[in-house]
């Protein structure tokens, strides 16, 4: 009989659970936490109460998708994220590894990221290569190796880059998160930007505050919108190939798999490989564009990899 696989998340903006079998997702149900018009965020305390009331929803509508009798064992993203927030999510896992007599096997969220990021870039498992994960709440450039274990390289030191979208986007009138809603207005141009914001890398770290500060005053000045929306993908993009050059150089790696939501973009995976095309030497991968937001898949795949032997805990 096949086994499933359950993986539940529950990060910043994001609840999710999903259940895998045979290497293949069999229910991917996730959603996202509100935050009212005009705000940049939640405060922690309603991000708790969120999370508790979606896994309310989207448990139950998971294992109606899931066989109870196929299911082997359970695992949750326990780190690392704000404890309470994850919190939600072990809760959960824990009462339903209970009732189901089966094990419970906790992971790491940026782990979660990378796993769901090699469905369809198997032919990297058991390699070592660099792994990126740009989010609202991270960016962070790591090695992986052939357990998923990370080793920080660099990252950002200070806003992070959905940050820097979102918040230009609020600025600019948008709803929160501002992704999609920025990819559109940045979408209404092209060629070379009417606009170019700075940017500051140094070695494998960078920061994207004085990014901001520039498109605000780009804002203040009432530039058109759509140069600005492309100005920040293109900094991004500037940023981006800068880190990855000079931490393939550091580590020797020639390859690296980039997650997270931020990475969905199709505007900034167009910029960053021509840019590489044209400037870099290291093969460049994305996972599936709608498993790069935050997601239970990865959480799921790796239990199975751990169960079945193919990745050791």
């Amino acid at each position: 009989m096949n086994a499933q696989y359950i993986g539940i998340d529950t990060s910043c903006y994001t609840t999710s659970a999903a259940c895998a079998e045979n290497g293949s997702i069999v229910s991917d149900r996730r959603t996202m936490l509100r935050v009212a018009s005009g705000e940049r965020g939640l405060r922690q305390s309603d991000g708790v109460f969120q999370h508790v009331r979606n896994l309310g929803e989207i448990m139950p509508a998971l294992m109606a998708d899931a066989d109870r009798a196929k299911i082997k064992a359970v695992a949750v993203s326990t780190r690392p994220r704000p404890v309470r927030l994850i919190l939600a999510g072990k809760t959960a896992a824990i009462t339903l590894a209970n009732a189901l007599d089966v094990r419970l096997i906790e992971l790491s969220h940026q782990q979660g990221h990378v796993r769901a990021a090699l469905y369809g870039n198997e032919q990297l498992m058991g390699r070592r290569f660099l792994g990126m994960h740009i989010s609202g709440g991270t960016t962070e450039i790591f090695t992986v190796g052939i357990n998923l274990e990370i080793g920080l390289v660099g990252g950002c030191a200070d806003l992070h880059a959905g940050q820097l979208v979102d918040r230009v986007g609020v600025s600019l009138g948008m709803a929160f998160p501002s992704g999609k809603h920025m990819e559109v207005l940045a979408s209404e141009r092209s060629g070379e930007p009417a606009v170019r914001l700075p940017i500051w890398v140094r070695g494998t770290q960078c920061s994207f505050s004085g990014t901001e500060s520039a498109a605000q005053r780009l804002i203040e000045q009432d530039t058109d919108g759509a140069d600005i929306a492309y100005a920040v993908y293109d900094a991004m993009a500037r940023t981006f190939h800068k880190l990855i050059v000079n931490a393939a150089d550091e580590t020797g790696h020639d390859c690296v798999l980039i997650a997270g939501g931020v990475a969905s973009s199709g505007l900034l995976r167009k910029m960053l490989c021509e840019r590489m095309a044209k400037r870099g030497h290291v093969d460049v991968r994305f996972g599936e564009a709608r498993l790069s937001s935050d997601n239970a898949v990865g959480i799921a795949l790796m239990c199975q990899d751990i169960c079945t032997g193919r990745l050791e805990a």
